[in-house]
C-alpha cells in the first residue's frame, strides 16, 4: 500500500483543543457509588484532555508539536502544565486567563472502564482564539492541526475550518462524545473537511446511525479520506482508497484507560507527519493506545521511537 500523498505533509504539527489538570483515581477495591466512600492508594496528577495526550505522545516520538488552548494564571505552576511543557511541547501561543481556574477533571478507573466529573468554564468560545496574533503566527509555520475539541457550534466551526484549509492546513479532529453535533445536520459539512477522523466504535455508531462497524467506516468515508475507528483492545478499523483495513493491538495488563484513544491520535499522527504508510500509521496508533493504558494518565507511558517499531511488527 502506497503512502499518504506527501503534497499536504508538513514537519510540524499543531494541537487545538481544550486543556485539563487530570486528577487520577486509580486502583479501585471496587466501583464508586453514590452515598460511599472508596479508597485507594494510587493517585496521579496528569496534564488530561485530548489536546495534552496526543501532544505529549506525538512529541515524545520526535515530532515537532505545539499546543493551542487557554489555560487559568494558576496553570504555570501546576505539576501538570509543566509536564506538557517538559514533554517538549511549545505553549507560546496559549492564552492565560487568571479570573478563571484551569479545567480540572477526577477520574475513577475501575476494571478497564473510568468515570468523570469536569470543570471547563475556560474552554467556552474556545474557537476565538484563532483570531490572536500569536495563534495566527503558530499556524503560519505548521501544516497539520488536529483538532481535540467538540467542534460546536457547527455553523461557526465550518467558517472557521474552511479558511484555515484554505490556508494550507491539513486538518483532522476527535471530537469525542457529543450527541448534540452527531444529531446536527451540519456534521457532515464539518468532517469534509477534515483528512482524519477518530471516532470509537460507540462514537462511530451514533454519527452513522449504523450498528455494522464496517458500515459505518464505509458512511464516515464518503465525509472523511480516511475514517478511523478506534476498538480498544481490538485494534482498529480505516477506510483508505476504497480498502478497509483491520489493524490488531498488542496485548497488555490494562491499569487505566484514561486517555488511550488520544495516545493512540499522537501515534498515528506522528507516523503521518514522518511520512508512513497507513496502515503503519494505524499500527502506531494501536501500539500507543495500548501502552498508555498500563500506567495511569494517557501520557505515561510513551515508547521510544525504535521500541515503537519493535511492537509495530509483532503486529504486521
Amino acid at each position: 500500500m502506497r503512502a499518504l500523498t506527501s503534497a499536504d505533509r508538513k514537519q510540524s504539527l499543531v494541537v487545538f483543543g481544550e486543556f485539563f489538570i487530570d486528577l487520577i483515581f486509580y486502583g479501585l477495591p471496587a466501583a464508586p457509588k453514590l452515598g460511599e466512600e472508596v479508597k485507594t492508594n494510587r493517585f496521579a496528577e496528569f496534564p488530561g484532555g485530548g489536546l495534552a495526550t496526543t501532544a505529549l505522545v506525538a512529541a515524545g516520538l520526535g515530532t515537532p508539536t505545539a499546543v493551542i488552548t487557554r489555560v487559568g494564571g494558576d496553570a504555570p505552576l501546576n505539576p501538570a502544565w509543566q509536564k506538557l511543557v517538559k514533554g517538549g511541547v511549545s505553549v507560546d501561543a496559549c492564552e492565560f486567563e487568571p479570573h478563571l481556574p484551569t479545567a480540572r477533571t477526577v477520574c475513577a478507573a475501575y476494571g478497564h472502564d473510568r468515570m468523570m466529573i469536569t470543570h471547563d468554564a475556560i474552554n467556552k468560545g474556545l474557537q476565538t482564539l484563532f483570531a490572536r496574533r500569536a495563534v495566527r503566527s503558530q499556524l503560519r509555520g505548521a501544516k497539520h492541526l488536529h483538532l481535540a475539541c467538540a467542534l460546536w457550534p457547527p455553523k461557526a466551526w465550518l467558517t472557521l475550518m474552511r479558511k484555515l484549509r484554505a490556508q494550507g492546513l491539513v486538518l483532522s479532529a476527535d471530537i469525542g462524545w457529543n450527541p448534540a453535533l452527531f444529531a446536527s445536520r451540519q456534521l457532515p459539512s464539518l468532517l469534509r473537511e477534515l483528512a482524519f477522523t477518530f471516532p470509537n466504535e460507540i462514537e462511530a455508531r451514533a454519527i452513522t446511525g449504523e450498528t455494522n462497524l464496517e458500515k459505518a467506516a464505509r458512511k464516515l468515508a464518503a465525509w472523511v479520506r480516511v475514517p478511523v475507528i478506534k476498538l480498544g483492545r481490538g485494534g482498529c478499523l480505516a477506510m483508505h482508497e476504497d480498502r478497509l483495513l483491520r489493524v490488531r493491538s498488542i496485548p497488555v495488563r490494562s491499569v487505566d484507560a484514561t486517555g488511550a484513544g488520544d495516545a493512540f491520535n499522537g501515534g498515528f499522527l506522528h507516523g503521518y507527519l514522518a511520512g508512513w504508510q497507513v496502515d503503519d500509521c494505524l499500527r502506531a496508533g494501536n501500539v500507543c493506545g495500548a501502552l498508555a493504558t498500563t500506567r495511569a494518565g494517557g501520557s505515561s507511558a510513551i515508547p521510544t521511537v525504535k521500541r515503537l517499531r519493535a511492537l509495530m511488527r509483532k503486529i504486521a
